[in-house]
């Protein structure tokens, strides 16, 4: 494991989402690496400085003494009432506005660190050619089979290859701690790994490349399962090939 791939999955590991296989990757390699050390430790100190201390913030009382200083002598009992209770409806307001935030923030960084995994497994895929694939094959019908019983999902494996995508294989990996099935082509000298996971809620259309570490993602979602297109072609390319991998999939599930 490299330095790289350890810091996307530090925090991971401090939030206890790592499965022990890769736990103790990160581990092995933190006790071995100066710079990955400090870093566990760095989180790990943050953590425990925020559970030792109170977060929750306690109004002083010359708060509700300004609070009645601002309403008028004359004011009956129940205009200081509507005050306080609009004061306590802001903050109810203010509270449900931050955990909206918290939450799309909360869904950015674990879209963020799933891509850096699928970046990371594509690595990992290029270092020898024995990662590459598990089963190698060019046809979708060895292909697609071969992942029966090694995963509870059936990844789409179409053939590309009439327009320029060359199916290669796959193998099973692993993406945010789950088992995920990678499905292999080539274009030219370059790779693409299509990482498929299982997924939630409606179709996505294919987004607009994203690039990490060098390396360009295409990202959608179709009949309940997220896909990730990794490779290191030009953006133009990978759009492309997530485009036809799309409506030939749809041309298969219609057929």
């Amino acid at each position: 494991m490299t330095c790289d791939e350890t810091s996307l999955r530090i925090q991971a590991l401090i939030d206890g989402e790592l499965d022990a296989e890769h736990a103790r990757e990160v581990e092995v390699h933190a006790a071995g690496c100066t710079r990955c050390t400090a870093a566990l430790t760095a989180h790990q100190d943050l953590r425990k400085a925020l559970q030792g201390h109170a977060l929750r913030f306690t109004a002083p009382a010359r708060l509700r003494a300004s609070i009645d200083r601002a309403v008028p002598a004359s004011s009956t009992a129940a205009s200081r009432r509507s005050l306080l209770k609009g004061f306590a409806l802001g903050a109810a307001m203010s509270a449900v506005a931050a955990t909206g935030l918290m939450f799309v923030v909360m869904r950015q960084n674990s879209d963020s660190r799933i891509v850096g995994e699928a970046v990371s497994a594509h690595l990992r895929s290029l270092q020898a050619e024995q990662h590459l694939t598990d089963v190698l094959s060019t046809d979708e019908h060895t292909v697609k089979p071969w992942f029966n019983g090694r995963i509870d999902l059936a990844p789409p494996v179409i053939d590309l290859a009439g327009q320029g995508f060359t199916l290669i294989g796959g193998r099973l990996d692993y993406i945010d701690g789950k088992p995920a099935a990678a499905i292999v082509y080539r274009r030219r000298k370059h790779v693409i790994n299509l990482f498929v996971l299982p997924g939630a809620g409606p179709a996505q259309p294919a987004s607009k490349p994203e690039t990490m570490q060098g390396f360009h993602v295409v990202r959608w979602s179709e009949q309940g399962l997220n896909l990730l297109a990794v490779s290191d072609l030009a953006q133009d390319e990978l759009e492309e090939f997530a485009t036809k991998f799309e409506a030939a999939a749809r041309a298969a599930k219609t057929g």
